[in-house]
């Protein structure tokens, strides 16, 4: 793991579980690899609004933080293969908590009516609001 990692600054747990699994792509990565063995172009096949310099990124810091190793092969051309580990098929159930929260939360947000931008010194409210402690 990554030494800057281990001392959130907040002092709590959940900071430094979503330095590890946080992140744009980071998420993503880890379902399409807990799915099995995936080759950095068939990622990048899945995830195509990532740039291939974040996407690495992204996978360094996850091997670097063990929830993911890197098999290099000795071949011409070089191949390489990205797979979960068994850290990474422990948070399943957190990632799967956060897709499943994130559905709800975009059809909360669809049936909600949309905000009407109003100001109240424009409406004539201003005399009826509380006035601010002194």
């Amino acid at each position: 793991m990554r030494p800057k990692r281990l001392e959130p600054k907040s002092g709590c747990a959940a900071e430094l579980t979503m330095s590890v699994i946080g992140g744009l792509w980071k998420p993503t990565i880890l379902v399409n690899l807990l799915m099995g063995k995936k080759r950095f172009m068939e990622l990048s096949r899945l995830i195509p609004d990532a740039t291939q310099r974040v996407l690495t990124q992204q996978l360094r810091e996850l091997e670097a933080d063990g929830m993911i190793t890197r098999q290099v092969y000795p071949e011409v051309p070089p191949r390489v293969e990205y797979e979960a580990t068994d850290l990474a098929r422990s948070v399943a159930p957190i990632i799967g908590s956060l897709r499943d929260w994130g559905n709800e939360f975009r059809a909360y947000q669809q049936r909600l009516s949309e905000l009407v931008p109003s100001c109240p010194a424009e409406s004539g409210v201003t005399a009826a609001m509380p006035e601010a402690a002194e």
